[in-house]
């Protein structure tokens, strides 16, 4: 798949403020600080960057749209797991990520991202049971592979896909990305590019 225009549409506080569903759409969620938006700007393949990248863990707060090529539209949600804000702010903000995972009819798939310098945390592993209990489509992408030798990275993916095996009897498809070496990019557009293509 080749990108030809990625544009930022609009950011959302709730499921009602969602722009009308209409194309198919694929979420990235994970930890905050996995790199979620460098990984979102090396996807999208633009000269300027259409997610913020900031020092500061937690900075994505709303739902963000970004329409790409006027075929599919690629949404970045908040980040969880955040320890300097409230246990309040994280409620609210679980409660209308889970509202748009569970109601949004054009999702076809959300892409979790795990880090893949670190051992299983337990904060992925129970999101991941979630999104099973609720039959929501999902993809595992293990982030910053070029901070950490590969046969750290492959013992820390091993690991995740173990843990997960304990409650599910499936494990899910899984990607291996970093976002300075552009490694992955090809491999997530494609499996993007054919699931665009199953009606």
């Amino acid at each position: 798949m080749q990108i030809h225009s990625a544009e930022f549409e609009i950011s959302a506080a709730d499921l009602d403020g969602c722009p009308t569903a209409s194309l198919p759409e694929f979420a990235f969620v994970g930890r905050s600080n996995v790199g979620k938006s460098s990984l979102i700007n090396m996807l999208s393949g633009q000269k300027k960057d259409i997610a913020i990248v900031s020092s500061t863990p937690g900075r994505t707060r709303l739902i963000n749209f970004f329409n790409i090529n006027n075929k599919w539209k690629l949404i970045d949600l908040p980040g969880y797991g955040y320890a300097k804000i409230s246990k309040t702010e994280q409620g609210k903000f679980q409660e209308f990520v889970d509202d748009y995972l569970i109601n949004r009819e054009t999702l076809r798939c959300v892409f979790v991202l795990i880090d893949s310098k670190l051992p299983p945390q337990e904060i992925d592993l129970r999101f991941t049971e979630w999104l099973m209990n609720s039959n929501i489509p999902f993809v595992l992408v293990f982030t910053k592979a070029d901070k950490a030798k590969p046969g750290a990275v492959r013992r820390n993916q091993d690991a995740f896909l173990h843990s997960m095996s304990e409650f599910c009897e499936g494990l899910p498809k899984f990607f291996t990305s970093s976002s300075k070496k552009r490694d992955g990019r090809r491999e997530i557009l494609a499996f993007i590019d054919a699931a665009i293509k199953v009606k």
